[in-house]
């Protein structure tokens, strides 16, 4: 075993804690990584306010970068010594795994959220006092200087790109940026509204611009966001604070309303007025996360006159062996600057992360968990 630093959630709506841990050896699937830094996602926060289900105590953390420590016997996707990306994890066995749609999983929810353990049972953390710890979370539980992953969540990436933009790409970059690529796809001259200026959002206005859409609309209530999105590449917004979204979506299309649209912020009127603000066979992708058991209400003959498709859309849909390597190399070529949406934060700091992603102050906080001689990010 391997001892660590980590911000362990001890109970719903309690601060982090930052304590020492001991972290399983690797079994034979199973990778060790020495974190360099994690991205603070709306998840991690919305399981410790106890609004999405995962057992504490508990290690958090699912957007992580760092450099490979060990391997277990039968690891063959990477080495020790080699940088990586952590993301969702699967079991690679199920028929959706074998047919190259790892976010199908059958066992996604246990692997990613729910479990807090392998498969099997067996914790993989444990704190000072010598407890059980939940952990596995995404597969990685992150926020610690030491995450046990598997060989089926790690990605090899290049050495010389800053850790702290790095981070993000396993789960924010990857959801927003897969749902316009990988789902949505929209054609020559389309158009396309996302919903929610956050961290998804953001990294979908950034993937439009890679797509022939003509028209690529942010809405949000917070101004400096919208400002962000135009910046990032959004031809128009629409301040939802200040007047109806979709009074506004319609002027700007003609009243022939958006082919495509995303709605990123899981707010149910957002979700209703992204369904409303459709063209005639116009496509929603969802991926905001309201607490389990939120329903939304439709106009159901709206729905059988206009036909349209809405998609619930997880990771982005993506395939990240293949998908994130892309990723990063239009990062790195200067296509898909995510470091327009990072703030940095000193691993002790984490508390105060929190709070300036909960406020809006902040897009993407991520966490320096080592020294790091290619950081550029501002630090907090």
């Amino acid at each position: 075993m391997a001892t660590a630093e980590a911000a362990v959630a001890r109970a719903p709506g309690r601060p982090f804690a930052i304590e020492s841990i001991r972290v399983d050896d690797p079994r034979a699937h199973e990778v060790l990584v020495t974190v360099e830094a994690a991205g603070i996602c709306h998840t991690d926060l919305s399981v410790r306010a106890g609004h999405t289900p995962f057992p504490l105590p508990g290690v958090l953390g699912h957007e992580a970068v760092g450099t490979v420590a060990a391997v277990g016997c039968a690891v063959t996707a990477t080495s020790p010594g080699e940088r990586v990306l952590l993301t969702f994890d699967s079991c690679g066995a199920c028929p959706a795994c074998q047919g190259g749609r790892p976010v199908r999983c059958e066992h996604w929810p246990a692997l990613n959220l729910f479990g807090g353990c392998r498969l099997d049972g067996s914790p993989t953390l444990w704190d000072g006092a010598g407890a059980p710890l939940h952990g596995k979370f995404f597969g990685q539980s992150s926020f610690a200087t030491l995450a046990l992953a598997s060989d089926r969540n790690v990605v090899p990436v290049p050495r010389d790109l800053p850790a702290e933009a790095l981070a993000p790409f396993g789960c924010g970059v990857q959801t927003g940026a897969g749902a316009v690529l990988n789902v949505l796809r929209p054609e020559p001259g389309q158009s396309l509204a996302v919903f929610g200026a956050g961290a998804v959002g953001l990294s979908a206005v950034l993937a439009a611009r890679l797509t022939a859409a003509t028209r690529i609309i942010a809405v949000d209530l917070d101004p400096r966001r919208l400002a962000l999105a135009q910046r990032l590449g959004a031809t128009d917004v629409v301040d939802a604070g200040a007047r109806d979204a979709g009074e506004a979506l319609a002027e700007l299309t003609g009243r022939q309303g958006v082919a495509c649209a995303l709605e990123t912020s899981g707010d149910v009127r957002a979700l209703r007025q992204a369904v409303a603000a459709l063209a005639i066979g116009g496509t929603l992708g969802v991926i905001g996360a309201p607490p389990a058991g939120t329903e939304v209400g439709l106009d159901v003959p709206q729905l059988l006159d206009r036909g349209p498709r809405i998609i619930g859309i997880n990771q982005g849909a993506s395939l990240p062996q293949r998908f994130l390597p892309a990723l990063v190399e239009l990062f790195r070529r200067g296509r898909l600057p995510v470091t327009e949406l990072v703030r940095s934060y000193p691993f002790e700091r984490i508390e105060q992360a929190a709070a300036d992603a909960r406020s809006g102050r902040v897009v993407k906080p991520v966490l320096m968990l080592q020294p790091t001689p290619t950081r550029r990010a501002r630090t907090r």
